[in-house]
């Protein structure tokens, strides 16, 4: 297969990944709607063979069977309804059947995609640090969602993210093995101290296991050297989303905010520009 139109225009490249990620975006909705389901049937027929009882009736759900379905009435979606972006707008947000609103969720997590799949094209370029930073970008968008809905992070995404990006780094596709390693052990061990002073000083949990974990996985992507540019900015963009809900949205001080998606965001941030903001900060990328 000839590549050569997508290595000599940017453009061009961003615009065919743009569309190859609104088609994962459309994958992704199935990830972040149906992985909580799996995961809570696991748990209860878990929780049941411990008790020595049968276990709870459930659907036997994966994610790729059976067929997309409306939540609301369980019509199957077909293929023209469950194109990326256009199907929503046609059928104006609603279910074809029932007429059920749709979430705009689904489109925006499309669209989410799409877009980040253009930028990571045309920042990155054609060559091995593309094919993983589409992982790495698609990854956390299914781990941020799926936080935001149940303020779960699943392992089933953040620990082979983690192993991945160590695999990915053993031949420096964005820093070198060392800084990676050191970067997963260090973004683990950063959040498990803070969750445990935490727990000591306030008597209750800040933040749950699976953040460790997810900046851990970031570590092991982008090195140890970035991981204060990834606090720094899932800090503040988590002080900002969590005094605008306190202001427009009315949430206690003690409302629950879901960590992951800001990780997230840093976790982006430091692999596009983590290099470039470290060297302006020190002068140089220490090893």
């Amino acid at each position: 297969m000839d590549f050569s139109p997508l290595q000599a225009s940017p453009a061009f490249l961003a615009a065919v990944v743009g569309v190859l990620g609104l088609m994962v975006g459309s994958f992704l909705n199935v990830v972040v709607h149906r992985l909580p389901i799996m995961m809570r049937a696991e748990w209860g027929a878990d929780c049941a063979e411990f008790e020595g009882r049968d276990p709870p009736p459930a659907e036997k759900l994966s994610l790729l069977a059976p067929r997309s379905r409306c939540p609301s009435c369980g019509t199957p979606i077909t293929a023209m309804q469950n194109i990326p972006l256009a199907s929503w707008i046609a059928l104006g947000g609603k279910c074809a059947a029932c007429k059920a609103p749709i979430s705009v969720r689904y489109p925006l997590v499309e669209l989410l995609t799409g877009l980040l799949s253009a930028f990571l094209a045309w920042r990155l370029g054609w060559g091995p640090a593309l094919a993983a930073g589409l992982v790495f970008a698609w990854a956390l968008i299914a781990a941020a969602a799926i936080d935001l809905d149940t303020q779960l992070l699943p392992d089933r995404i953040t620990l082979p993210l983690l192993w991945l990006g160590l695999l990915v780094n053993v031949g420096g596709v964005f820093v070198d093995l060392r800084s990676a390693v050191l970067g997963a052990a260090g973004g683990y061990l950063i959040l498990w101290s803070v969750y445990w002073g935490f727990k000591l000083l306030a008597g209750k949990e800040g933040m749950g296991f699976g953040d460790f974990k997810l900046l851990a996985a970031l570590g092991a992507w982008t090195g140890w050297q970035t991981l204060p540019l990834i606090l720094l900015v899932s800090a503040g963009a988590g002080a900002v989303a969590g005094l605008a809900l306190m202001w427009f949205a009315g949430r206690g001080r003690d409302a629950r905010i879901p960590f992951g998606p800001y990780l997230a965001a840093g976790g982006l941030v430091a692999l596009l520009w983590g290099r470039e903001a470290v060297v302006a900060y020190l002068g140089r990328f220490p090893a």
